[in-house]
């Protein structure tokens, strides 16, 4: 069965990139949980979307210009009114802490956000951090349970020269004109499109796995859309709705 991914966690039930939010994920059966990393001040990487905090937290400011103490500091759930209490910034290391503890194999998909003034010191430090947690450079025979997301060519090919065995994915918001053939670079095996590139075209995902490659579709809230992806056998839906879609797929093919 398709994989459904949480988006920045149960994102539509709790503030994203809480610890909360990624807990709810798991309660509701989430095969993978999806977050964004930034690199703070001070050299950590933390799971913020935006460049900024301001939409996220009660403070302002660049993440990449706060340390992890200042960040530490802001509250990053009362912007959801009611549906959740205070937080705290969740660093890469909580999560990754969190996933190896959570009771059951749960796949993470982390994805790196460029621009940024830090450039290939991103890549760099996810590695150490991958690799604190074993999750860099496997034994023989292993599969990790993380993979890398990028919109950028060359933070993929960074993290391919890093670390060769973790997954690559290649997010896009349209299909580059040499791959609408459904060809990836050597070093991606999974495709990333949107879900309006699926609505415009559908064959995309045939053309894809006829290549040797997966698909991961990103963000499908919407029942039609859920139904679309599983009509052409998509191999993983990220939404922020993980239960709705798990329910929906699992009606679908029992």
């Amino acid at each position: 069965m398709v994989h459904v991914v949480a988006h920045r966690g149960a994102s539509l039930d709790l503030a994203e990139h809480t610890l909360a939010a990624y807990e709810r994920a798991v309660e509701v059966g989430a095969d993978a949980l999806e977050c964004d990393v930034r690199l703070t001040a001070d050299g950590v990487l933390v799971c913020v979307h935006d460049r900024r905090v301001d939409r996220t937290s009660n403070g302002r400011g660049p993440v990449s210009t706060l340390d992890l103490a200042e960040l530490a500091e802001l509250d990053f759930a009362s912007w959801r009114g009611g549906h959740g209490s205070a937080a705290s910034v969740l660093t890469l290391d909580q999560l990754l802490d969190f996933v190896h503890d959570c009771g059951r194999r749960v796949e993470l998909a982390i994805e790196t956000k460029h621009p940024t003034r830090y450039a290939g010191l991103v890549e760099q430090r996810l590695v150490q951090t991958l690799d604190r947690h074993g999750w860099a450079h496997p034994r023989l025979g292993d599969r990790l349970p993380v993979r890398v997301m990028s919109f950028s060519w060359l933070s993929l090919r960074r993290m391919r020269e890093l670390a060769p065995s973790v997954t690559s994915v290649y997010l896009m918001d349209r299909v580059p004109l040499r791959m609408r053939d459904g060809t990836l670079p050597g070093h991606v095996g999974i495709a990333g499109p949107s879900i309006a590139i699926l609505r415009a075209h559908p064959a995309y995902v045939d053309r894809v796995h006829r290549s040797g490659g997966a698909v991961h579709v990103w963000t499908v809230d919407e029942p039609a859309d859920v139904d679309l992806c599983l009509d052409l056998g998509v191999d993983a839906i990220i939404t922020n709705r993980p239960a709705d879609v798990l329910a929906r797929a699992r009606a679908r093919f029992g």
